[in-house]
């Protein structure tokens, strides 16, 4: 039997004209920040191709992210990072990351889309949109910019200690990293509160 796809109801947008989309990349992964971004469009710039950035190519995203940082009214990236995370826990340290990048924009949104099920306090009224990043064009050039931003921290990451496989899984729990972190422990960045990093370093 096939499973239908869920219908969502279309998103309607405020009667504002200052509408930020936030969303974040890197809640999985054992290691490195989570990362955020905030972005206001130009409604006189429309950009094509925005979607969930998870279905674009590569060079797809790059081209995208460019053009969204040329074209876009303001952009901000925020960030927590491990030690953040391991005390606040990730769903926390994601809501902190996100009030950063909203508070770094350098136009004041009137209103702010978050993409999945919960938002952040923020100083504007919000919204939580599950599937934003493919529903509201805001959000998914969040999660171009969000992406684009962590993967190459990851492949930057991998240059240092390339035997960890950073470049291909971005630091999320697949059977090589796994494999590479029992095999010669953790670096530097690791999320000490995840429980595979917990395991190689004794503490469960």
């Amino acid at each position: 039997m096939n499973k239908s796809k869920p219908v969502y109801p279309p998103v309607i947008y405020p009667e504002f004209n200052l509408i930020a989309g936030v969303d974040e990349v890197g809640r999985g992964p054992l290691v490195g920040d989570v990362v955020t971004a905030a972005v206001i469009l130009d409604p006189n710039k429309p950009i094509i191709g925005l979607t969930d950035s998870k279905k674009l190519s590569d060079k797809k995203r790059d081209l995208l992210f460019d053009e969204i940082k040329e074209k876009a009214l303001c952009f901000a990236i925020g960030r927590a990072d491990h030690n953040e995370i391991d005390e606040l826990n990730i769903l926390h340290a994601t809501m902190l990351a996100m009030q950063r990048a909203v508070s770094g924009l350098t136009i004041v949104p009137e209103f702010v889309f978050i993409d999945g099920n919960r938002c952040p306090k923020l100083a504007m009224p919000s919204e939580a949109i599950v599937k934003g990043d493919l529903r509201v064009a805001e959000v998914s050039a969040a999660s171009i910019l969000a992406k684009v931003t962590r993967d190459r921290e990851m492949v930057a990451l991998d240059k240092i200690y390339p035997e960890y496989g950073f470049a291909k899984h971005k630091g999320y729990p697949t059977k090589a990293h796994f494999d590479a972190i029992k095999k010669l422990g953790v670096i530097p960045g690791y999320r000490k509160s995840f429980k595979p990093v917990k395991k190689v370093l004794g503490l469960l």
